[in-house]
């Protein structure tokens, strides 16, 4: 029998990782329609790396999804080996037509928080829109900094606390349960880069928001790319139809214009690993850079 209460295991906003996981893998064949936030945020990423003196020979795009980005690096960099890497395996698998198209990149299932990568044999990491995925952000921070070989870089983004702050207040009217993550302040991100011994760190922040008709349309887009409530406490069973109701109508105070806002903070970041690397003791299991080929792999 499911409970309607939250999990009395945890804080109230700790992710359930299996969910997030689940959620992802169920997305993977509408991901890439609804995902118009996310194809933004990289373009304006991809647009960012102008700034950046780097001929990087191996790139890793962690969180990569279905491979836009990965394809873009490949384009961009054509001397280079990209490495995408996602934690949904059906996601990679649904990539493939682009991988096939370019050929210059490998596909890996794992975990930006246990990357199966050598230690210092990454030149760049790309990583949009999937820190704020991760229930630890240093942990996931430490494994940049250690497959990063001295004087590459990394580039994210990743959301902050304003991010969909319209649905997390119509909610709260609606009832006490979490429907929307937590997310890290851009300092906090800052904090954590400093303490995974990432160097020169940059941060930035602005706001986008995205219009709809209705808040159910937002609901359908969150789906679709798998962006599902994962916090141990929103509610266990199905959302009963008074207080989507409740939701709807709460929402409606922000309309603007006729249109519905979501307002998504994006927190970006670049910093890099230091030119004297000290050796890391990770007791991980690593596959090497030039093992990666076009298969995809899948790690337990």
């Amino acid at each position: 029998m499911t409970s309607d209460r939250p999990d009395p295991g945890g804080t109230p906003f700790e992710l359930d990782m299996r969910r997030v996981r689940r959620s992802f893998e169920r997305a993977s064949h509408t991901y890439d329609e609804a995902a118009v936030l996310q194809d933004e945020v990289r373009e304006r990423m991809l647009e960012r790396l102008d700034l950046i003196r780097l001929e990087p020979k191996r790139i890793l795009d962690a969180g990569c999804g279905t491979g836009p980005g990965s394809q873009a690096l490949a384009g961009r960099y054509r001397g280079s080996h990209v490495i995408g890497l996602d934690l949904a395996h059906p996601m990679l698998l649904a990539g493939r037509k682009r991988q096939r198209l370019w050929r210059r990149w490998g596909l890996v299932c794992g975990d930006v928080s246990a990357l199966p990568l050598a230690s210092r044999s990454i030149d760049m990491i790309f990583c949009n829109l999937v820190l704020q995925w991760c229930p630890d952000i240093e942990l996931a921070l430490r494994e940049f900094r250690r497959v990063l070989a001295p004087g590459g870089v990394l580039m994210f983004a990743t959301f902050g606390p304003d991010t969909l702050r319209e649905l997390r207040a119509a909610w709260s009217q609606a009832d006490g349960y979490n429907h929307v993550n937590a997310f890290l302040d851009m300092h906090d991100v800052g904090d954590a880069m400093l303490r995974a011994r990432l160097a020169e760190p940059v941060m930035d922040v602005e706001h986008l928001v995205v219009n709809y008709d209705t808040a159910r349309d937002l609901m359908r887009d969150l789906k679709a790319i798998g962006a599902r409530n994962a916090t141990a406490g929103r509610a266990r069973g199905l959302t009963g139809p008074h207080r989507l109701r409740a939701m709807e109508t709460a929402y409606e105070q922000f309309r603007q214009d006729g249109r519905l806002p979501a307002t998504y903070e994006v927190v970006y970041g670049h910093a890099w690993a230091p030119h004297t690397a000290a050796a890391a003791d990770d007791g991980s299991v690593a596959i090497p850079v030039e093992a990666i080929g076009g298969r995809t792999g899948k790690t337990r």
